[in-house]
């Protein structure tokens, strides 16, 4: 019975949950809010919200958050780095724009925000996993023998 309780016949890989998490949280950000901003950039430079009195930047910031860092997200490189940025950004939106909204009139997107918040934050903290970029390209070569500390 523990074993059903607890999915113990299932084996336990986080690199695969980190996985799924960047795929998801990187290809839906890119997807629904990337490519409005990188296809469409020039038709939003009009009308784009002015936070923090930034001008075009915040636009260009908005681009880079939604557009690049969560291809980079979803692919696992600079992992970090970008789900830092891709997080900034979502939390300046919904700071700024949303005006923190979660419950009542005008927060429909309130809760796709959270979604969004908690996926890059357990991103950025749990780093992308063995299943990256990352992983692939730090990984020490066979070729290099591991160096040792030098001793006392």
């Amino acid at each position: 019975m523990r074993r059903f309780i607890t999915f113990g016949f299932l084996p336990s890989c986080t690199d695969s949950g980190l996985l799924v998490l960047r795929v998801i949280a990187g290809l839906s950000l890119f997807l629904k809010h990337g490519t409005e901003k990188l296809f469409g950039f020039s038709r939003m430079a009009g009308h784009f919200p002015n936070l923090l009195h930034l001008g075009l930047f915040a636009l260009v910031f908005a681009t880079v958050g939604d557009g690049i860092c969560s291809l980079l997200v979803l692919l696992g490189l600079a992992t970090r780095w970008a789900s830092l940025i891709s997080f900034i950004n979502i939390f300046a939106a919904w700071a700024l724009v949303h005006h923190f909204l979660f419950f009542g009139r005008g927060s429909d997107h309130g809760e796709m925000i959270v979604l969004y918040l908690a996926a890059f934050l357990a991103i950025f903290i749990a780093g992308p996993g063995r299943f990256s970029l990352d992983a692939l390209l730090l990984k020490p070569s066979a070729a290099q023998p591991a160096q040792s500390l030098p001793r006392a």
